[in-house]
């Protein structure tokens, strides 16, 4: 074992093995697959105040094959192991545990796998077949391995997210799933590791991603906010009547169309704020902008949110290519119930 600042250094399952662990102190893992940012640094601090001063924290970095589709996507990820060891020393991390391939595959690919399951077929399992299968595979291994009591996943990846979750219900794993929100930058721009490859017109263009689900989260904050006024001002609970009385010319009109169409056309009015922005910003930016899909789904299992819906909880995600960067963003919405 090798320390770099407060962070020790693991690279090895027995070395990992032999972590002297506190006595009745709580395990937080944040897994990550290097090049960490603030996102990552946000997780580690999480899980360093989850576990408390008397527990521990371990990140792992692994760049794990089995994700990658293509070998030149798994040659191009970076990898900034002696960066990532100094983020997570500051972020509060006591151990990173930081594998070669033969040691977390020794032999080469596992002949078993864990299947995703038709939600790991969706939206990113639709686009990189297999992707999820692998991502699980190495979850339950490096869980085995760390035996946290609880795990940190960011929310970003909320597919990821929900399919460790189930899992890990599932399958009976002793650990908590917790999810971090996402972390953005300045421009409003997710936190990635693959931010690093967007030349300054790429980034541009985008931050149309983030745009178009600010955009459909204001969209349905002021439709609902007006439906409710208007349910407030209309006798009997005349929505259409209600919003003529407001006296709000086109957002009014706008509401009424919605409200007289169905009983709450929140999510159709959601899905065309967004795609309004994305398709502008395919068709007008010097580099545009190829969208892979936009979806509003349910978080339980990821299918697609009928237009119907009065509420309950919704994720809507997008995935793009901007040159030859893929990237995915998404946001959590609240439809509320409308009577």
């Amino acid at each position: 074992m090798t320390r770099t600042l407060r962070t020790t250094l693991l690279r090895t399952a027995a070395e990992l093995d032999a972590l002297p662990r506190p006595a009745g102190a709580e395990r937080a893992v944040v897994m990550t697959m290097g090049a960490l940012h603030d996102g990552h640094a946000t997780l580690i601090r999480a899980a360093r105040e989850a576990a408390g001063p008397d527990g521990q924290v371990v990140v792992t970095v692994f760049v794990n094959p089995l994700q990658f589709g293509e070998a030149a996507d798994l040659d191009r990820y970076p990898r900034t192991l002696d960066a990532d060891l100094e983020t997570a020393a500051d972020a509060g991390a006591d151990a990173v545990f930081a594998p070669g391939v033969d040691e977390v595959y020794p032999g080469g690919e596992p002949q078993v796998r864990i299947t995703a399951g038709p939600m790991g077929e969706r939206l990113e399992g639709a686009s990189r077949p297999g992707h999820f299968d692998g991502m699980l595979t190495v979850v339950a291994k490096l869980l085995h391995l760390t035996r946290p009591d609880e795990a940190f996943y960011g929310q970003k990846d909320a597919q990821q997210l929900a399919l460790i979750r189930r899992m890990v219900r599932d399958l009976n794993f002793g650990v908590r799933i917790t999810g971090v929100p996402t972390v953005r930058d300045e421009d409003g721009l997710a936190l990635s590791s693959r931010n690093r490859f967007l030349s300054p017109p790429e980034r541009h263009t985008a931050l149309a991603l983030p745009r178009a689900l600010f955009a459909a989260q204001d969209r349905l904050a002021a439709q609902q906010a007006l439906h409710e006024r208007a349910k407030a001002t209309a006798p009997g609970g005349d929505r259409a009547a209600g919003l003529n009385r407001l006296g709000e010319a086109r957002a009014a009109a706008d509401a009424q169309a919605v409200a007289l169409a169905r009983p709450n056309g929140a999510p159709a009015a959601v899905r065309a704020a967004a795609r309004t922005i994305l398709d502008e910003a395919a068709a007008r930016n010097r580099v545009p902008l190829v969208l892979d899909y936009l979806a509003l789904v349910d978080p339980a299992d990821f299918t697609e949110i009928p237009d119907d819906r009065e509420s309950g909880e919704a994720i809507l995600a997008v995935a793009a290519r901007v040159g030859s960067t893929r990237l995915i963003d998404n946001i959590p919405l609240t439809f509320g119930a409308l009577t």
